[in-house]
């Protein structure tokens, strides 16, 4: 019988029983490397790592640069009549330069820095229990990222993106030399006037939509990894390029985007404009299914899908940030020799 041969590995040694495989022989796949939204776990590790949840808000926070997209597409959706030029002259009017940040602080900011910890969270526990149960692990990986998408939405979106809509669509011009109040004196009259209800307006579209969205990222990304592969003749445990994560990321973010009509939706679930305000056809109490048939009525299948354009470009520039960034975030964090 051949003596087994060890050699010296990187990864520091754990005395725990879990550290040692069953088998004598184990071998990496990549698999875990190449997971999209899953928190990465050491071998032998219990429980959940802690520096890849910083690693999520840290991401998040990297995506809010993508903020001019956001007001284009809100403000294209809100107002489903305008083309793309018009949209951009009315976020110009409203403050210029500035204008396309509206809504960044603090209400981007504050859902940024923490809906990436629930994502990530969430869907790597869910992924690591349906694993557990025998499931496919590409499944288990678009179930953790539906259920994490869902998690962040109840959480923390639901009054961040009310806030940030109304931000953006709510009358900006003063009247008669009147300031108009400012973000939190808005946020403070919504709450006295609705209470927890008003200023988590449309988070149940809010929820669909990450359900949707952050499912299909991790799907579309997967799909996109397996096909780059297939091309390029590497097998499964071969780890992808810097940029063929990056164009499969891209990829996925981009395929993303057919949930467009929940957006919508959602935007004018949230919508405080006045020409919104004032609709004589517009439902006093505004659901998801109510809202859907309000916005096909008045604007047709083409109304669903307003401002998908900056959609698209924003969904590549999350996608990437979250599922191929994080990679390199993750292994600075952890430092070298770790």
């Amino acid at each position: 019988m051949n003596t087994p041969i060890f050699r010296p590995s990187s990864h520091p040694v754990s005395f725990s029983p879990s550290a040692f495989p069953v088998s004598p022989l184990h071998l990496d796949t990549g698999s875990h490397d190449d997971c999209t939204m899953a928190i990465q776990k050491e071998p032998g590790q219990k429980g959940v790592n802690w520096s890849n949840i910083a690693v999520g808000a840290i991401m998040n926070m990297v995506t809010t640069l993508g903020q001019p997209l956001e007001v284009i597409k809100t403000q294209m959706a809100a107002n489903r009549s305008q083309t793309m030029f018009q949209a951009l002259q009315s976020v110009w009017a409203r403050g210029g330069f500035a204008g396309f940040y509206q809504g960044l602080i603090p209400w981007a900011w504050i859902e940024a820095s923490t809906k990436g910890a629930v994502l990530l969270f969430c869907a790597s526990e869910i992924e690591n229990a349906t694993v557990a149960m025998g499931v496919n692990p590409a499944a288990a990986g678009l179930l953790g990222g539906m259920g994490g998408g869902v998690a962040q939405a109840y959480a923390t979106m639901g009054f961040t993106t009310s806030m940030k809509t109304a931000e953006i669509t709510r009358h900006k011009q003063a009247a008669a030399g009147i300031k108009p109040p400012s973000t939190w004196a808005l946020f403070a009259e919504i709450f006295r006037k609705e209470g927890l209800r008003g200023v988590n307006k449309g988070v149940n579209a809010v929820a669909v939509r990450q359900c949707t969205n952050w499912g299909s990222r991790m799907g579309f990304a997967r799909l996109a990894e397996s096909s780059i592969r297939n091309m390029r003749g590497k097998s499964e445990g071969d780890k992808l390029s810097a940029a063929e994560k990056i164009l499969a990321s891209s990829i996925g973010g981009a395929l993303a985007t057919w949930n467009q009509p929940i957006e919508v939706i959602r935007v004018e679930m949230q919508n405080m404009s006045k020409e919104a305000i004032a609709s004589t056809n517009r439902p006093a109490k505004l659901t998801i299914f109510n809202t859907f048939a309000f916005i096909y009525k008045e604007n047709g299948i083409k109304g669903l899908y307003r401002g998908v354009t900056p959609r698209i470009g924003l969904g590549i520039w999350q996608t990437v940030c979250m599922v191929s960034f994080a990679d390199y975030v993750k292994a600075w964090v952890k430092g070298p020799g770790k």
